[in-house]
């Protein structure tokens, strides 16, 4: 950016990304144009009050028509030069732009959540700035989605921009000079694919998906084997998400694109745009923490378009947009409706058994292995019909089950009470009144003196003062602790003190 303008690298990441497109996929890759133009014309010509239903149904349609003429015209289960895994990623900018233009242009300050006002547009962006960011060839062949703003302070060299309110200049603490190098990170991503790759064909055929519903497999095979070799295949299938997501991760930040501003020990992050943390995905103890970490824009774009905005069941419209985004595979439906189920058992359990365990370090950890095992094998559960693709192998596989992760599930969501959503949002509300009544009159006393913060175990804290009055200038007026126990905190990501 300190070199030329933010005209020509538009152009340039355009053009770049057209050319690979084409070189990828042939003319498939004018639907790419296409899909991408008739959403822009719909933003123009509807206006900013309902263009986003407009664009979400048509960019979704579009997607879908593709998908299905895909599958059912050509070859049924093709993989290769698929072109509409690009469309996947391009439907999903769409769609992001529509509703942070709708946002920022249609809807008052005082209606938006924290999130929404931070991705929020407050103009209509240029063709060749909407091109760029849906066509730019880092993310052409595999994204993975950013938003419109952070791409747009990439461009124009002015990382954090927009963020600069809530920092009010600084980053994580430091003060913004100009982005570190990536050549460390970008290294070690390229490694990590490497080894994915590497483990991926290699052991990807000892293990394959198939054989768990291979009749003699099932007949022979004890359950608790079953099990464990379920367990097994699909932990083979996963290195290949794992190299495709790090290497496009890799390649956005070899170009400058991800940098997050600095961790708690002041190094450099690089991960504003990641699509995975792999540890934590093999590592997770509760299913929501597994999709947490897995396709994590997927996860952000599926929540700021649905789960927040959906006014009945977010739970279910959110899986059932993700399935439809997914394509038109039987598979698809049956792993997300199968997801449903299980994230309900999931928040039922976690709600009403978990406190029981919290009492010593120890039942932690039972509780922790427990989860873990059962998150794993639920997951492996869930996706087999998403590997499997279609619905005869999937229910034959559910049928050597007996449905009894299902029935399981079902069981527990209608046991264990778990109140709505709004509700527990309802009740949260009032108890922050007296804690921002607090944080006044701390900073009231702030004004007079040294103030110290300490907060006491549980769900208890207080607040100690001791004025000062004629402390040095040269020291610091106040002190705060790192680890807050406080019912505030869940509403910020570093704690009260912040």
């Amino acid at each position: 950016p300190s070199k030329t303008s933010p005209f020509v690298r538009h152009v340039v990441a355009t053009l770049l990304g057209i050319y690979f497109a084409l070189f990828c996929f042939g003319w498939y890759a004018l639907h790419f144009l296409l899909q991408s133009g008739i959403t822009y014309g719909i933003m123009i010509l509807t206006g900013v009050e309902h263009m986003h239903k407009y664009c979400l149904v048509v960019a979704l349609g579009y997607l879908s028509f593709c998908q299905i003429t895909r599958v059912y015209v050509f070859d049924y289960g093709m993989y290769s030069a698929d072109f509409t895994g690009p469309m996947m990623v391009i439907t999903q900018k769409i769609t992001s732009v529509a509703f942070e233009i709708h946002d920022g242009m249609a809807r008052k300050e005082d209606q938006l959540n924290q999130s929404q006002k931070l991705l929020a547009i407050r103009r209509m962006p240029s063709l060749l700035e909407y091109f760029s960011y849906n066509c730019n060839f880092m993310g052409i062949l595999a994204g993975p989605t950013s938003s419109y703003n952070d791409y747009i302070a990439f461009i124009e060299g002015t990382p954090y921009r927009h963020r600069d309110l809530e920092t009010k200049g600084k980053v994580n603490g430091k003060s913004r000079l100009n982005d570190p190098s990536p050549n460390v990170q970008v290294i070690r991503k390229l490694a990590t694919c490497f080894i994915s790759l590497l483990v991926f064909l290699s052991v990807c055929k000892v293990c394959p998906v198939e054989r768990n519903v291979d009749d003699d497999f099932i007949a022979t095979m004890p359950f608790y084997a079953q099990v464990v070799y379920l367990y097994l295949s699909m932990l083979t299938t996963r290195p290949k998400y794992y190299f495709v997501w790090t290497l496009a991760d890799a390649i956005n930040n070899a170009a400058g694109f991800g940098f997050n501003g600095y961790d708690s020990n002041g190094l450099p992050r690089w991960d504003l745009i990641s699509n995975l943390r792999i540890m934590n995905i093999e590592l997770a103890t509760s299913f929501k923490v597994f999709l947490d970490n897995w396709n994590i824009q997927t996860a952000h774009w599926l929540k700021r378009v649905c789960y927040e905005r959906c006014p009945y069941n977010p739970t279910a419209a959110t899986f059932l947009l993700s399935a439809m985004w997914h394509g038109a595979y039987p598979g698809y439906y049956l792993t997300f409706l199968t997801g449903i189920v299980i994230t309900l058992a999931a928040r039922a359990v976690r709600h009403n058994v978990r406190p029981y365990f919290l009492g010593s370090p120890a039942l932690k950890f039972v509780y922790d292995v427990i989860t873990w095992a059962a998150t794993q094998i639920a997951i492996c559960y869930t996706v087999i019909p998403f590997v499997l693709l279609s619905v005869g192998p999937s229910l034959k596989f559910y049928r050597s089950w007996y449905f009894c992760i299902h029935i399981g599930c079902i069981l527990l969501a209608i046991v264990l009470p778990v109140k709505p959503r709004h509700l527990r949002l309802k009740e949260q509300q009032p108890a922050v009144q007296p804690i921002l009544q607090q944080l006044t009159n701390l900073l009231y006393t702030h004004r007079l003196g040294r103030c110290t913060y300490s907060p006491a175990t549980n769900e208890e804290s207080q607040i100690n003062y001791s004025s000062q009055i004629n402390q040095p200038t040269n020291q610091p007026t106040s002190v705060w602790t790192d680890r807050v126990s406080h019912p505030l905190a869940q509403y910020s990501g570093t704690g009260i003190g912040q």
